[in-house]
């Protein structure tokens, strides 16, 4: 069994990718914060804004990330596949 540190930021970087990776699919499909924070069952879009910003430790877990597949139309495994662009 590997020894992992988990407090060496990479649980951050996870976070991070999955956060950047909702925001290119929502905004790809022109899909508001609000308009999604009411299709996963949120009132505003308080939470989902601070969880695509990582702001106040707030991230997404798995039902927000099965919710968000589904209302997008896109496999789940896009959230956690890291798309560089070339510049």
């Amino acid at each position: 069994m590997k020894i992992v540190d988990f407090e060496n930021g990479c649980l951050e970087d996870f976070y991070e990718l999955i956060s950047k990776n909702i925001i290119r699919i929502r905004k790809e499909k022109k899909v508001s914060q609000l308009k999604l924070a009411n299709a996963i069952g949120h009132q505003n879009a308080t939470f989902l804004g601070k969880a695509e910003l990582l702001a106040e430790n707030k991230h997404f877990n798995l039902e927000h990330l099965y919710k968000i597949s589904v209302v997008l139309e896109v496999d789940i495994s896009e959230f956690f596949k890291n798309h560089k662009r070339n510049i």
